[in-house]
């Protein structure tokens, strides 16, 4: 392999490195990708995209980028490590213990593989354990039964024929406090409800219904204690496992109700393993949210943020790019709000030709604070290096309405005027590639205050006080099209 391509290869790879500790998944796949068809038998390469994959909940392609590193380098126990991942996150978890098992043949003391197996390993019995027993009332035979000959019409069955006169009781009080429920007179459904389960106390239906009374009138503690119940009475007759999952899910929102995020977070787990239902997962995914809102804001520590950017300037100081960038987003998740941690963060991405992680961080910068002068001319100079002389001119623009005597951002100004009257049909020509700029030119109101502008050029300010025509006009500025003195 040429040495330059070995160079290129090697800073990509930084550069996914650096998007994956961002939490930028989709950017560290897309780095990766161009790391792999410059090489494509570099294992490492292909378990750092199989981690990305992960990461953004693209099982099947970790999968099988975690099978082409074992496939390129057998003896690597980290492709093991990833193909075990791939598969528990799948739910494969008999494969995902067969994948660690062949990694701890190559390193039978590996931390990652021993810790990945007993958690799959746990994970199975779980599953099993919740599928042991059969529901008497679920066809046993492994046969089907010969058919019988075909009978004449016969009336319906009284569907509560086979009841016992207690049974036939407590369907009474139940239809008698669902009628109550609907009309929200809470106690008379309760007073039901209890009827119902005097007269048939194994059947976990009553205390579901008994729960979801007490979960209206706001007693969350009531609720969770009936279900709990209902779940003990349920489990002791073998009851749907449907049921066994609502009464879950009721403890999980009477937890998420509380806004004890974590706790429900582990009763919805338990639903699903009884059964599965889109709008639990959706539930779980929401309370992983909030989850993740909570523990971001628990982290801020602003002392905490300033000492890792210390360390951050430490190592770009030292040329150690992708470590500063580590500790840059360490400080930024210790205080999201300081825009100077975005901009020193852009700086490292820059140094790795990584433009657009560092344009990214431009604009979180000056959204945190569009007064930030660094941050505007950090933008320009990225968009300099992309070749995009009329945005990074609006950058400029920008940073010189803050401080019209700022060096940087007037010689950045002059710079990009430069570039881009040079050669203004090469410009026009390449901003009329972009559909936005089509479709604003084809507007015939646009058209109509472009003309304007032409013959009175302070007429522009009356039609910036318009945020969509503002809107307009920026992109048309950005693109070369026009220009503002």
């Amino acid at each position: 392999m040429e040495q330059d391509t070995a160079t290129m290869i090697n800073l990509l790879k930084e550069q996914g490195n650096a998007a994956l500790s961002s939490e930028n998944y989709d950017q560290a796949i897309e780095i990766y990708t161009k790391a792999i068809q410059l090489d494509d038998k570099n294992h490492v390469l292909y378990s750092n995209r199989s981690a990305a994959y992960v990461k953004a909940g693209k099982y099947e392609e970790a999968l099988q980028d975690a099978n082409k590193t074992i496939e390129l380098n057998p003896t690597w126990v980290k492709g093991y490590s990833r193909k075990g991942s791939a598969l528990s996150f799948m739910q494969k978890y008999g494969d995902a213990l067969t994948a660690y098992g062949e990694g701890l043949k190559q390193d039978p003391t590996n931390a990652a593989l021993l810790q990945g197996s007993a958690e799959a390993k746990q994970s199975l019995l779980s599953m099993f354990s919740n599928y042991m027993e059969v529901d008497p009332s679920s066809p046993q035979a492994t046969s089907a039964p010969p058919k019988p000959a075909p009978k004449a019409a016969s009336p319906p069955k009284d569907e509560d024929v086979n009841l016992t006169e207690n049974q036939k009781l407590a369907k009474k009080s139940k239809i008698l406090g669902n009628d109550a429920y609907k009309k929200k007179d809470f106690e008379t459904a309760l007073k039901h409800y209890n009827e119902a389960m005097e007269h048939d106390p194994t059947d976990i239906t009553f205390y579901n219904n008994t729960a979801a009374v007490y979960f209206e009138q706001k007693d969350y503690e009531k609720c969770i204690s009936t279900c709990e119940k209902g779940i003990e009475i349920g489990r002791e007759n073998r009851a749907d496992f449907k049921l066994i999952a609502k009464a879950f899910s009721r403890i999980g929102n009477a937890y998420k109700k509380m806004e004890n995020w974590k706790t429900a977070k582990t009763y919805f787990e338990k639903s699903m393993s009884e059964h599965r239902t889109p709008e639990v997962k959706t539930i779980l995914s929401q309370i992983d949210k909030k989850i993740k809102e909570e523990e971001l804001k628990a982290y801020v520590d602003p002392v905490k943020a300033e000492e890792e950017k210390e360390l951050g300037n430490e190592f770009f100081k030292k040329g150690e790019f992708s470590t500063a960038i580590k500790h840059y987003s360490e400080a930024i998740k210790r205080n999201p709000e300081d825009p100077k941690l975005y901009s020193n963060r852009a700086a490292c991405y820059t140094k790795l030709a990584a433009f657009d992680l560092g344009l990214k961080d431009c604009d979180m910068c000056t959204t945190l604070d569009d007064k930030f002068i660094k941050g505007w001319i950090r933008k320009g100079k990225i968009l300099q290096g992309m070749q995009k002389s009329s945005k990074a001119l609006a950058a400029y623009q920008k940073a010189i309405e803050i401080d019209p005597n700022n060096t940087e951002a007037v010689e950045g100004y002059r710079s990009c005027t430069m570039a881009v009257h040079s050669n203004p049909q090469e410009t026009w020509q390449k901003a009329m590639t972009d559909p936005e700029v089509q479709q604003i030119l084809k507007d015939p109101a646009m058209r109509m205050i472009l003309n304007q502008m032409q013959s009175d050029p302070k007429a522009v300010q009356d039609h910036l006080k318009n945020p969509e025509i503002a809107g307009k006009i920026q992109k048309l500025l950005e693109s070369g099209i026009i220009q503002i003195h």
